[in-house]
Formats: C-alpha cells, sequence, structure tokens
C-alpha cells in the first residue's frame, strides 16, 4: 500500500484552521458540564443546560417612554439618578461593568459581579429611579461567559 505525500505547510495550517474550532469547543463542552450549576430559572433558558462554567445575569437598558430622542444620554432627565442608583453597587463590588451604548438606538447594560443571585440583580434593577419614572426600560438576561481572561 502506497504512503501518501507528505503534507504541505500551507494546507497544514488551514487543517489546524478547520480543527481548532471543533477542538476548542468541545473543550468548552466539557468544561460545562463539569462546572458551578446555575438557578432553576436560567436553566431552562433555551441553549443552556443545568450546569455551566460562568453564568451572570446582565442588565440591558434600553430607552422607555419617557426617553427624549432629541437629547443625549448625559441630557436626559433623570439620568443622574440612574448613574447614582447604579454607582451603589459599584461600591459594594457588586457592579464590575456598565455603561451607555453610544449609539443611535441608546440605551446600555450593566454586568453585575459573579455570584449575585439572578432575583436580586432582577430586583436591584426594577427599582432603577429611571426605570420607575420610564425613562429606561430594563431587561435581564443570562449570560454564558464562553470566553474571557
Amino acid at each position: 500500500m502506497p504512503t501518501p505525500p507528505p503534507m504541505h505547510h500551507s494546507r497544514l495550517r488551514h487543517a489546524w484552521r478547520l480543527w481548532l474550532p471543533l477542538i476548542a469547543g468541545l473543550s468548552l463542552q466539557a468544561s460545562a458540564q463539569t462546572a458551578v450549576p446555575v438557578s432553576p430559572a436560567s436553566a431552562a433558558a433555551p441553549g443552556l443546560t443545568r450546569t455551566t462554567q460562568d453564568v451572570r445575569f446582565v442588565v440591558f437598558h434600553t430607552p422607555g417612554p419617557a426617553w427624549q430622542a432629541d437629547r443625549s444620554v448625559f441630557e436626559q432627565p433623570g439620568i443622574r439618578a440612574h448613574i447614582a442608583h447604579y454607582r451603589q453597587w459599584l461600591e459594594a463590588g457588586k457592579l464590575q461593568l456598565g455603561g451607555p451604548h453610544l449609539d443611535a438606538r441608546g440605551g446600555g447594560m450593566m454586568i453585575p459581579a459573579a455570584g449575585i443571585p439572578e432575583d436580586e440583580i432582577r430586583r436591584f434593577a426594577e427599582a432603577d429611579p429611571a426605570v420607575q419614572s420610564g425613562l429606561l426600560r430594563v431587561v435581564v438576561r443570562p449570560w454564558l461567559i464562553g470566553m474571557g481572561s
């Protein structure tokens, strides 16, 4: 039986480009099966299994009925109360990242620190003065951190 010709370096690099994402995906899948369980409410979300690696509950803000389209995010009436509300969490170590989207659609997002329960995040987000006044709408969604450092 004849031996196949040696693979050229460019073909080998191309083969790795095809296989590397598959290998990485299998690795993530294997680690997800042995990780920390998430809450039953988020486990029912489409695409999530009962055990995942690192799940956070991200707070998404979109403009509400009181939003004034002719003003920037920083000129909105009530935005300072919104910032002060989340600054409490930042100072308490419960908020990792947060800020506005800078495109024409507006809104923004907040990423709470790891380990904060979904119900606590939801209560805090709904108590936001900007949400209460109708300046912002809020949605809390589970997010699987698949990549990070």
